[in-house]
C-alpha cells in the first residue's frame, strides 16, 4: 500500500531589482536606459507542516484526544501550554457510501448555515469529512477546503465502521481500511480541497488495536476528543451548549457535526458557546494547533 500525502500549495514571488541610467555628457545624445539585471528571486516559503504525532508501538497509528498537560521533569514551558486557555472545535461531515438515494429524495447532509456562522464568528475549525460528503457537495466542499479559517480532515470515505458493533454501522474489511482512507482523500482533490491535514477520524470514534494496525500504510493522526456535544440528533440547543460549556478545559477539543438532519440545532448551539468561552478566555484554534501545542 503506497503512504498517502496530503498535497500542499507553495506560495512565492519574485521581486524586481531597480536600476539607475547614466547621465550622457553634455550635447551627446541620451543613450538609452540600461535594463537593470533583475535581483535573484526571493526563495519561495515552504508551507508549515502539519504536526502529527510519533506512531505508536509497532508502527500503530498514534491517536490524539487533546493537548496533553505537562508535569514531571518537563514541567515549566509544558505545563503553561497545557494550561493556556485553547479550544479545538471540530465538525464532522458525515455521509455513509449508500445514503445518495436519501440526499436525492431531499435530506440535507450538509449545513451551510453552521458555516457561515463560522466565518461571520471568525472561528478557525478543523472539519472531518467523508469522501461520500464532498462527492455530494464538492463546491461546498471546495469552499471550506480553500478558506484559511478552516482545515479539512478524513472521516473516511464511506463512513462505515472500522471496528465490529459500532452504532450499528456496516463494518469496513481490515484489509480495505487503508484504501478507504485514500479514497476519501482523492475526493478532496477532486473537489479541489486544498487545506487538508493529516489526520483521520474513526467514524463513531470506534477504533481497535487492529485498526490502528490496518492504517499504519496511511500515515495519519488518527484524532478523538475530550468533549462530546451530545448535538446528534439533539433538539435542545441550550441542552447541546450547556454540556459543552461544563466540559472544556485548557486544551479540549470538541466534537460537533456538520449535517443538519442529524445535527439540526448545531448552528444554534454554536452562537452560544463560541461568545461564552471567548468571556471566559479562551481562544479557538485547528486542532493543527492544538497538536503542535
Amino acid at each position: 500500500m503506497t503512504a498517502l500525502t496530503v498535497a500542499g500549495v507553495l506560495l512565492g514571488g519574485a521581486l524586481a531589482g531597480c536600476g539607475g541610467a547614466a547621465v550622457p555628457a553634455p550635447g551627446a545624445p541620451a543613450p538609452a536606459s540600461p535594463t537593470a539585471p533583475a535581483r535573484a528571486a526571493a526563495p519561495s516559503a515552504a508551507p508549515k507542516k502539519p504536526p502529527t504525532m510519533a506512531p505508536g508501538p509497532a508502527g500503530r497509528t498514534p491517536v490524539f484526544e487533546r493537548r496533553p498537560t505537562g508535569g514531571g521533569a518537563a514541567g515549566g514551558a509544558a505545563e503553561k501550554a497545557a494550561a493556556e486557555k485553547v479550544v479545538a472545535l471540530t465538525l464532522d461531515a458525515d455521509m455513509t457510501a449508500d445514503q445518495g438515494p436519501r440526499a436525492k429524495a431531499g435530506e440535507r447532509f450538509d449545513n451551510p448555515e453552521l458555516i457561515a456562522l463560522l466565518r461571520r464568528l471568525k472561528v478557525p475549525s478543523t472539519v472531518f469529512m467523508t469522501g461520500r460528503w464532498a462527492e455530494e457537495y464538492p463546491a461546498q466542499a471546495k469552499g471550506i477546503g480553500t478558506d484559511d479559517l478552516f482545515e479539512v480532515a478524513n472521516h473516511s470515505y464511506s463512513h462505515h465502521a472500522f471496528t465490529a458493533d459500532c452504532y450499528g454501522l456496516p463494518v469496513v474489511a481490515k484489509d480495505a481500511m487503508a484504501r478507504d482512507v485514500e479514497r476519501a482523500f482523492s475526493a478532496f482533490r477532486r473537489a479541489g480541497v486544498r487545506n487538508v491535514v493529516p489526520y483521520f477520524r474513526f467514524p463513531g470514534g470506534c477504533y481497535d488495536d487492529a485498526a490502528l494496525r490496518a492504517l499504519t500504510p496511511a500515515n495519519v493522526t488518527a484524532v478523538q476528543w475530550d468533549v462530546v456535544s451530545g448535538d446528534a440528533f439533539a433538539t435542545d440547543a441550550g441542552a447541546v451548549a450547556e454540556q459543552v460549556l461544563d466540559g472544556v478545559r485548557p486544551g479540549s477539543l470538541v466534537v460537533m457535526h456538520c449535517t443538519r438532519s442529524a445535527a439540526p440545532v448545531t448552528a444554534k448551539a454554536v452562537g452560544r458557546i463560541v461568545p461564552e468561552l471567548r468571556k471566559r478566555g479562551y481562544r479557538f484554534v485547528k486542532v493543527s494547533e492544538l497538536m503542535e501545542g
